[in-house]
């Protein structure tokens, strides 16, 4: 037991800091294997995102050559009263289309849903087809979805809306749809300037990402059994790719995404999860007059300013307020269900989901994942770093304080890298792994604490050769077995040990022979006694014995079985040596021989001393 202390006291930083990281791993271990421990974690963390790009989108900045057009809620009031009902004729869009393209912009996005034919207004969709023709910066979308076939026959896409990519990585497994919304023919036959719009939301419902790449099957073939997917891009992707290779002077001729599930475009890497979906940065609360927020123009407002100038009049838009711009068109309104809920917005319009995509790949600003070597990493630096605090400081409140400025600090490192980096750091499994490892600190320090105090413990009352009580606990019992026995009005009895012949012993066989016999004798002792009694070393080669509830005759028997036991079996004291050994003994009961320590010792004493007298290797009494 003393050997074990010894190294557990010799050991006890390595010790504490190899069970600080077993409790880590196992505490990871238990975490990456329960599916709804994972599905809880997942949903925390993007909690945590939230929270941070709330706490950084004050300090950021859209570019300003991005307009959103929509359709708020008195826009949708303007347009019912003018044409009666809703959709509207799309000769409508036609004619923003062209009040826009008067101006010159950049671009144009829509992001609304051109499908079946308005049959009701002739030539309606006809000025639109002919508008997406005659301007080739006019960008707009198609959607798919897992309709039911039965309900809805999943279309034949042409072929000029999808895109070649080539994928590098195997850890990209890109959205699979298997229906889709189509667009008229006209539209798509018009221009090749169309990507899908899907938007899926995360189980929270909350939008953070967007598919920049999807699948969708090729059903051009007869044979179901050998259709491919073909690959199709988000809008704002295949608008951007435009924008590159025209203001830029990139030269991107073909998608790749690398084996880091990187998208290549030109400069720019976009990073992708395995589903192929951009982490977008957001930025502030929509329809707030703030460098971190798009400026928005209403349906309405268009369309004043187009009849303003049809007559003559002031305009309410400023003049050429379109000019040079990324121009987005879509609707603001709840009732047109195209309202997403996002990290800095509960009710954002689906459309600025666009233009903070657009924003976000210009300023190559998108959020990627840190790798899970990294976040393994600072998950174990913080949680080494709470076991060493607990470890080394002893009270339990500047512990419990430090422990708080380690978790705040590293929350502001977390956020402070989103912000700077653009990286999402893992901050709920550090957090949940520091705070096991900061309880199981505790734990251990405390078992070690109690391990140092039974060790101290020993030191000083533990005889070092023979590994009995020293003479300073044989006392300090003594006095606390006479207390005892005076409450309850029990007796316990002591047995003074005397290994005979000891001086000669050791004069003839050498000290180190003598500390074997003494180790010999004292490992007899605790044989010959019960648990609850108390074997000690009393000096030299003296020993005692306090019986615990033991009257006279059981002490003198126990007392002639020890003698017996250790005279009867010779020592090997050499595999060529064996010698003999006996003791004489004394014994004293409380109560009967005297009532105070040295009463007993004295009495117990004088026995001993009888049994030298009479001979050695027997029980000493006084007549």
């Amino acid at each position: 037991m003393n050997n074990f202390l010894n190294i557990l006291h010799r050991h006890r930083y390595d010790i504490f800091f190899t069970i600080i990281l077993i409790l880590i791993v196992i505490f990871g271990f238990i975490l990456l294997q329960n599916n709804e421990t994972k599905n809880l974690i997942k949903i925390l963390e993007n909690k945590s995102f939230d929270i941070r790009q709330n706490l950084i989108a004050k300090n950021k900045h859209v570019n300003k050559d991005i307009i959103i057009v929509t359709v708020d809620d008195p826009s949708y009031e303007y347009l019912i009263e003018t044409y009666g009902d809703w959709p509207i004729p799309r000769n409508a869009y036609a004619e923003i289309l062209d009040y826009i393209e008067k101006q010159q912009p950049k671009y144009v996005a829509f992001d609304l849903l051109f499908i079946k034919s308005l049959n009701r207004i002739p030539n309606s969709d006809k000025k639109l087809i002919e508008s997406f023709r005659k301007y080739k910066n006019t960008y707009t979308a198609l959607n798919f979805d897992d309709y039911n076939f039965e309900l809805r026959k999943p279309p034949t896409i042409n072929n000029k809306i999808k895109t070649n990519v080539k994928i590098y990585s195997d850890n990209l497994t890109p959205y699979k749809y298997t229906n889709c919304r189509i667009i008229l023919p006209e539209i798509i036959e018009a221009t090749k300037n169309i990507g899908h719009i899907n938007t899926p939301k995360s189980d929270d419902g909350f939008t953070r990402t967007v598919p920049i790449i999807v699948k969708y099957p090729n059903y051009n073939t007869k044979d179901y059994s050998e259709i491919n997917d073909d690959y199709y891009l988000y809008m704002t992707v295949k608008m951007i790719i435009d924008y590159l290779n025209k203001y830029e002077n990139e030269n991107i001729k073909e998608i790749v995404v690398d084996s880091n599930n990187n998208l290549i475009l030109g400069k720019r890497k976009i990073p992708l999860t395995k589903n192929a979906e951009a982490i977008l940065n957001w930025y502030g609360k929509s329809g707030t007059e703030v460098d971190n927020t798009f400026k928005y123009v209403s349906f309405w407002e268009v369309f004043k300013s187009m009849q303003a100038e049809k007559n003559g009049e002031k305009s309410i838009l400023p003049k050429n307020i379109f000019k040079d711009k990324i121009v987005y068109i879509g609707t603001n309104v709840f009732a047109l269900s195209d309202i997403k809920t996002v990290p800095t917005s509960k009710y954002l319009p689906g459309v600025e989901i666009h233009a903070t995509l657009f924003n976000n790949i210009l300023d190559n600003s998108l959020i990627h994942n840190a790798s899970t070597p990294y976040n393994l990493i600072i998950t174990f630096i913080l949680s080494a770093a709470v076991a060493f605090t607990v470890f080394r400081i002893r009270s339990v409140y500047i512990s419990l304080i430090l422990f708080s400025i380690l978790t705040f600090a590293f929350l502001y490192f977390a956020t402070f890298t989103m912000e700077k980096y653009n990286v999402w750091i893992w901050v709920v499994i550090p957090i949940l792994s520091s705070v096991f490892i900061f309880v199981c600190s505790f734990i251990i320090k405390y078992l070690l604490k109690s391990r140092d105090f039974e060790y101290t413990y020993k030191l000083a009352t533990t005889d070092g050769l023979t590994e009995l009580y020293n003479h300073r606990f044989f006392q300090e019992e003594l006095r606390k077995k006479i207390q005892q026995a005076e409450k309850t009005k029990n007796t316990f009895s002591l047995i003074l040990i005397d290994i005979d012949f000891f001086k000669k012993f050791n004069d003839k066989y050498g000290h180190q022979a003598g500390d074997a016999v003494l180790k010999h004798v004292a490992n007899t002792l605790k044989k010959c006694v019960r648990a609850e009694d108390f074997v000690c070393r009393y000096g030299g080669e003296e020993m005692t014995i306090i019986l615990n509830n033991a009257n006279k005759e059981t002490a003198v028997n126990t007392a002639q079985k020890i003698c017996q036991t250790i005279s009867e079996k010779k020592y090997e004291l050499t595999p060529e040596l064996e010698v003999q050994i006996t003791i004489s003994l004394g014994v004293s009961t409380y109560g009967e021989n005297g009532k105070k320590p040295t009463e007993l010792i004295e009495y117990a004493d004088k026995c001993l001393y009888k049994a030298k007298e009479n001979g050695r290797n027997q029980v000493g009494f006084i007549e």
